[in-house]
């Protein structure tokens, strides 16, 4: 009889499920702040970056787990980074060829996934010391919890800011002719740290190990 883990076992359902809510990267770990900033604005940039943050860091653990015991520890930071540099020009090119107007939006910031402190987290705390198979749920999990905060705050400032989700008018015209105005101050970068405080406040008053923690 095999003395195999399950694939999905509890163990490696929690690699996917904690860092949606009690281990989320932003929110508990506060990292990978800056793109949050910067990139949610509007619901398609943020969903896009959060499939290329999934996409480079789930790839970089399992690459990592592969190699880790060839890796000598003085140069693990540099193979880390050219590992995870070779992913995000991959994932560059690819937005480039097939989602460009969405790519010129990202601008700077799928290239500075290289720095990205989420990714490089993981693959020191986690994929350095782990198997491939809970090295890639680690890294799909995580990149899961960072894109959650990342289309809810989408969410949010491009409802408010521009009354549209995803580039469609959602707010009716009969409410602008009553008055309403777009709150253009959802759409600043200010308005994005205001929001991740608010998911901060909100989950935290939810979950008070989060507090004593």
């Amino acid at each position: 009889m095999s003395d195999k883990e399950p694939l999905f076992s509890a163990k490696n359902r929690k690699l996917l499920k904690n860092p949606l809510g009690s281990d989320n990267p932003i929110t508990v770990q506060v990292l990978g702040i800056c793109s949050a900033l910067a990139v949610t604005a509007k619901l398609e940039p943020a969903i896009v970056m959060s499939l290329s943050v999934m996409a480079v860091l789930a790839l970089a653990n399992v690459i990592i787990s592969l190699i880790r015991n060839t890796i000598p520890s003085r140069i693990r930071i540099i193979v880390q980074l050219v590992i995870v540099a070779a992913l995000v020009i991959v994932v560059d090119q690819i937005l480039k060829a097939f989602a460009y107007e969405v790519s010129k939006q990202l601008s700077v910031f799928v290239g500075l996934i290289i720095t990205n402190c989420i990714i490089m987290g993981r693959l020191e705390a986690f994929a350095l010391g782990n198997k491939p198979w809970p090295a890639f749920l680690d890294g799909i999990g995580n990149a899961a919890g960072y894109g959650l905060i990342l289309i809810i705050i989408a969410f949010f400032r491009e409802l408010l800011g521009s009354g549209t989700l995803y580039g469609f008018k959602i707010i009716p015209q009969a409410f602008y002719d009553m008055g309403y105005q777009n709150n253009g101050l959802m759409i600043l970068p200010p308005m994005a740290l205001i929001t991740v405080g608010i998911i901060i406040w909100v989950q935290r008053s939810r979950n008070k190990s989060l507090i004593e923690s």
